[in-house]
């Protein structure tokens, strides 16, 4: 690392400086947006800080769900040329997200964290809290967590 700076927040610089040389607007645009995330939340709190790259996929996956959400919203309501908008800068930050896991690949995950939860006693509802920590940790946001919660509760059958 470079001055602290954590690699992904300088590959996220160098690539808004292509993009602006290149006059892609919404990449550029994207990338400004993300990277003012980025020092906002360096700057939060009472000290300021350098973020790590875990930190950095946590402010851009934390923009792309805000994309994702925007863009049903404006499905929702009438306006599919801003709902594309929203979709193009999801797929931006997209590129800069750690692969997603499928389905079947959080299944199998929350299958073992369901056993062994019940290998420590806990089982049920109960055990909801305990399995999905456990499950988040492994994921570490290669998938969504509302996803997450509802496999949970199926393997949990609550």
């Amino acid at each position: 690392m470079l001055d602290g700076m954590s690699e992904l927040k300088l590959r996220l610089q160098s690539d808004l400086t292509r993009a602006i040389r290149a006059r892609d607007e919404v990449t550029s645009a994207t990338l400004r947006m993300a990277l003012t995330g980025v020092t906002n939340e360096e700057v939060a709190g009472s000290v300021a800080r350098e973020l790590s790259n875990e930190d950095v996929v946590a402010v851009l996956q934390r923009e792309a769900k805000r994309r994702r959400e925007a863009a049903e919203a404006f499905d929702e309501g009438g306006r599919p040329e801003l709902a594309e908008r929203e979709r193009a800068e999801r797929a931006v930050l997209e590129r800069y997200l750690p692969a997603a896991l499928t389905e079947a690949e959080l299944a199998d995950l929350v299958a073992d964290a369901v056993a062994q939860a019940r290998l420590a006693g806990v089982e049920g509802p109960r055990s909801m809290g305990a399995v999905m920590k456990a499950v988040q940790a492994q994921v570490a946001g290669r998938a969504d967590g509302a996803v997450v919660a509802r496999l949970v509760r199926e393997a949990l059958g609550s």
